[in-house]
Order: C-alpha cells, then sequence, then structure tokens
C-alpha cells in the first residue's frame, strides 16, 4: 500500500514537527492542504499535548502526526551546569537579564504515549531514539502508525528493527535539531544517505534535508524516498507559528548562511549563524537537555525585546529559497 494512502493523505509530503514553532493552526492548515500536518510535541507536557490535539482536531478532520522526543538519560555535574551557566550571564546581561532562573525540565514522554492512545491520533513519529518495546506494542495494538528518525544508514536499521513503520531520513543540510541516536554525530548528505537506507530496510523511507523546491522533491521520490518532509520551506508561510522576526530573517538568508552549533540546546543543530552562536564558540556548553533549559529565558527574552541576535533561528542550507505566501501555494509548487 502507497504511504499516501496509508496515511490518507493526498500528497506525499510531511510538513517537518519542528517543536517550538508549530501551532494547532499551522498544523491543521498542512493536513487541509493535503500534507501530513505534525504536531512538535517535543517540549510540551502530557496536558498541553493533549489540549493541542483536540485544538488541531477543531481545525481539521483530516490526518495529522504526533512527534514526540524520545527522552535521553543524561547525567549532569552540578559544577559543570554552573559553568554552563556562568558562561551564559554576559549575554544575559546585554539583554538586561544578569541574574534568570533556570528550571531543570522533566520528560513526559510516557504520558504523552498514552495521551497519543486515548486522543485517538494514528501517527506518531519519533525524534532523538526510538521507543521502547513496551510502548511500541501499546501503539501498534492501538493501530498507531510509527514513524522513526535517522541520520545514519545504522540508525534506519535499528529503527527498522524497533518496530518503525516507515523512517524519516534525516540528511545533513536539515535545519533544527539532529535526530542522531546512536553512535558518533555522522553528516551525510541526502542523496547519499537516502540511497544507503533505502537498499537497507524494507518500510518506506521519507526524505528530509534542504528539500525547497519541485526539483528536489522529484530527486528525492526518484531515489526511493516515498514522501518527503519539508521544515525550513514552509516557516515563512502566512500559517506558521514563528516570530516574524523568525520569519524575516529566513527570507533574508543567503545562500551557506546556516552553521552547526550546540550552543542554544547542548545539542547539534543547524540555525542561521548569529552573535550568540558567534560568541559562544569556546565557551562552556552543557549537555542536552540542561543548556536547552539554561537558554531558555535568554532565547525568550530576545524574542520579546525583538533582538535576533539571541534568538534561535533554526534553518535548513536551502533557507535562501523560503518564500512567504499561503501553505496551500507553497505545496502547490511542490506538486
Amino acid at each position: 500500500m502507497k504511504l499516501t494512502t496509508r496515511l490518507e493523505i493526498e500528497y506525499p509530503i510531511f510538513q517537518a514537527p519542528m517543536a517550538g514553532v508549530t501551532t494547532p493552526e499551522f498544523v491543521a492548515a498542512s493536513s487541509e492542504a493535503g500534507a501530513l500536518g505534525s504536531i512538535g510535541a517535543g517540549y510540551l507536557s502530557a496536558d498541553e499535548t493533549r489540549q493541542f490535539i483536540r485544538e488541531v482536531k477543531e481545525r481539521t478532520e483530516k490526518s495529522f502526526a504526533v512527534n514526540l522526543f524520545v527522552p535521553e538519560r543524561v547525567e549532569m555535574d552540578p559544577l559543570y551546569l554552573r559553568q554552563a551557566y556562568e558562561a551564559l550571564k554576559p549575554i544575559g546581561k546585554q539583554l538586561g537579564l544578569p541574574f534568570w532562573e533556570a528550571t531543570l525540565s522533566e520528560s513526559e514522554f510516557d504520558g504523552q504515549v498514552q495521551v497519543v492512545v486515548e486522543e485517538g491520533v494514528k501517527v506518531c513519529s519519533f525524534t532523538f531514539g526510538l521507543p521502547d518495546e513496551k510502548t511500541v506494542r501499546l501503539l501498534k495494538g492501538n493501530d498507531v502508525y510509527l514513524i522513526g528518525t535517522a541520520t545514519t544508514v545504522d540508525e534506519a536499521k535499528l529503527a527498522e528493527q524497533a518496530g518503525m513503520d516507515a523512517i524519516v531520513v534525516q540528511g545533513s543540510e536539515a535545519g533544527g535539531h539532529r535526530g542522531s541516536f546512536a553512535g558518533e554525530l555522522t553528516l551525510i548528505p541526502l542523496d547519499e544517505l537516502l540511497r544507503g537506507v533505502v537498499a537497507a530496510v524494507q518500510v518506506p523511507v521519507i526524505a528530509t534535508g534542504g528539500i525547497a523546491n519541485k526539483e528536489m522533491m522529484g530527486n528525492a521520490l526518484s531515489a526511493g524516498a516515498q514522501a518527503v518532509q519539508i521544515g525550513t520551506a514552509f516557516l515563512a508561510a502566512d500559517e506558521s507559528g514563528a516570530h516574524p522576526l523568525y520569519k524575516q530573517a529566513i527570507l533574508d538568508a543567503e545562500a551557506g548562511c546556516t552553521v552547526l552549533t550546540k550552543a542554544f540546546s547542548g545539542k547539534t543543530a543547524r540555525g542561521i549563524r548569529n552573535r550568540f552562536i558567534t560568541e559562544m564558540n569556546e565557551e562552556v556548553i552543557a549537555p542536552y537537555p540542561f543548556q536547552n533549559d539554561l537558554t531558555k529565558e535568554i532565547r525568550k527574552e530576545a524574542a520579546k525585546q525583538g533582538n535576533t541576535d539571541f534568538m534561535s533561528l533554526w534553518a535548513g542550507e536551502s533557507v535562501h529559497l523560503s518564500t512567504s505566501e499561503k501553505l496551500k501555494a507553497i505545496i502547490g509548487k511542490l506538486i
């Protein structure tokens, strides 16, 4: 069965989850335009995830997915955490935040999984790892289609072995966080990675990373992908929940403006180079999710002040091809 048929979507296009940017309006608009809308629930609590799902349902009767971050067990040295906080203080002062409270977050992954089941969501994707056997059994027992994320052939094989029904293959060109979870961080261009994964697994493959026009989408589908996942090219859409200045940064971006950094979250991610990334280049950075917790107030205050120097402007390598119009129009140009 074709992936579009199985997921009841018109086009072989997934809207990238983009936690922190997706809103109910954006997800619903993606689904209404014929793609698979996706809730970026990575930073939400179980109750917030339930509310978000219900708000999407109010806006569309079409298929949509929920994306969850698989929690990682990371031991943190309190002294190192203090050093990472101290390293951020010069930037905090520039924003009028000489001190700020950094509340350490706790994953509500298991509760979110239960919400997915209770709310009758039929597609659930995972980033930063794979759900355990018990979770897979629970979701599959409730007819939920499972999608993993892989950045290498080995990760794709692990995803298939874990029971994923399909795999999002993330090329090195992709914006936002790397979905890596096994072995050393490896950056493989999408076309090379796609060929390797399609040859190595039996489940459907979804290509993501720098896909911004009809030609790129066609190349991915010709190489064996059954669908593409698009993030950056949708970021400046009218319905996108991105901050207005973030959207403008996307539209003003030039080729070659993105870099990889751990500065904002402690996990490698691709975004538009700005002062924060440059100033934090040689500083102590806590591992994810601790660094993400430490920088949360800085990012929030920068957005409040309209200061893109210190905002996380996640974007893929094809950011310069992004346009500002209705999602339906953007998707129409891809088909």
